[in-house]
């Protein structure tokens, strides 16, 4: 049996999720891309497992993570039956319902149908009697805003949830979401936007203000770009690599040569830190407590350890700060 570390809860950082009594960790595990059926499942294992021993206790799913569709899901349940049997009271499972997972017409986007039934799979995948969150993982522009907000109250009331999230709402409709699940009594816990020193449009759109006014906590994902924000890319585009065309969620172009300066001149602020760029983009990420948490994901337990290693510098000097933001605002 799996014993975890006695000292898993000392050096990692946890943060109330908006006005909420949830506590979450800085960083959590998210199971995108490398928990799928097309990996192996002992080195899955040894990654989920040393997360909780470094003090994460958040792992971060949706219905189609894997490849294929829910085998992410199928992955973390195999790890709750042996693993973590007798740990879920200390772990915060998530999983998200938006996207395309069945053929037909009630298979994706936000319709009671889908969200209610998308749900009841990922619980029989996980082998759950229920998730901590569960989210609306993209707005519907074909269903009303109360059925959807309406399902996720249900799934709540329900005990299939302990929590009500969105992800990649505007934060015109995070308010009006926000607003619905009041009234219905099941409060808006958190917002799952995507967030990073080259994506900073929830800064921008007001969304970060706009969490800020309701008390809902947010997790950005994608912090790393990808993996744009790490040491791979400093010298241009290596061979393996996402951005050389093994995935369709960066492509070549998008690294350019004013893109790699740019991340010279941030690995250079990073090693006056004592930090890898990766960690920088973290840490730059959580500044200031705004942000609830932010998701990494992991193919390696070294990577992940790696990316665990930020949480301990999370503070910038003014000057820091002011540096970073010439940086990524020069034209």
């Amino acid at each position: 049996m799996y014993v975890p570390s006695a000292d898993r809860y000392s050096a990692m950082p946890y943060r109330r999720t908006g006005r909420s009594g949830l506590l979450l960790p800085a960083l959590s595990l998210g199971l995108w891309h490398n928990f799928g059926g097309d990996r192996n499942p002992e080195d899955q294992g040894r990654i989920l497992r040393r997360a909780f021993d470094l003090g994460i206790t958040h792992f971060d799913l949706a219905n189609n993570y894997g490849p294929p569709p829910g085998s992410a899901e199928i992955t973390m349940g195999r790890a709750l039956k042996t693993d973590f049997a007798h740990l879920r009271d200390e772990i915060v499972i998530s999983t998200k319902a938006g996207y395309g997972m069945w053929d037909g017409p009630y298979g994706e986007w936000g319709s009671r149908k889908y969200l209610r039934s998308s749900l009841d799979q990922s619980l029989t995948r996980l082998g759950l009697d229920y998730v901590d969150i569960f989210y609306s993982h993209r707005p519907d522009p074909g269903t009303p805003l109360e059925e959807t907000m309406g399902a996720l109250d249900t799934a709540v009331r329900q005990g299939k949830a302990l929590y009500a999230g969105i992800s990649n709402y505007s934060p015109e409709q995070t308010r009006e979401a926000a607003r619905i699940l009041r009234e219905l009594g099941t409060p808006l816990l958190i917002h799952q936007p995507r967030y990073s020193m080259l994506d900073r449009r929830p800064e921008e759109e007001g969304l970060l203000s706009a969490l800020d006014e309701l008390g809902t906590g947010s997790i950005a994902y994608s912090p790393l770009e990808q993996g744009i924000l790490s040491d791979r890319y400093l010298r241009g585009i290596p061979e393996g690599s996402r951005a050389a065309g093994s995935s369709p969620f960066l492509t070549p172009d998008a690294v350019t040569p004013e893109l790699v300066r740019r991340l010279g001149a941030l690995d250079q602020v990073a090693k006056e830190r004592g930090q890898t760029l990766a960690q920088l983009a973290l840490a730059w990420v959580l500044r200031g407590g705004r942000v609830t948490s932010a998701v990494v994901g992991a193919s390696s337990v070294a990577q992940l350890e790696s990316s665990v290693g930020a949480v301990a510098n999370l503070e910038f000097g003014d000057e820091e700060l002011a540096r970073i933001e010439e940086i990524l605002t020069a034209v």
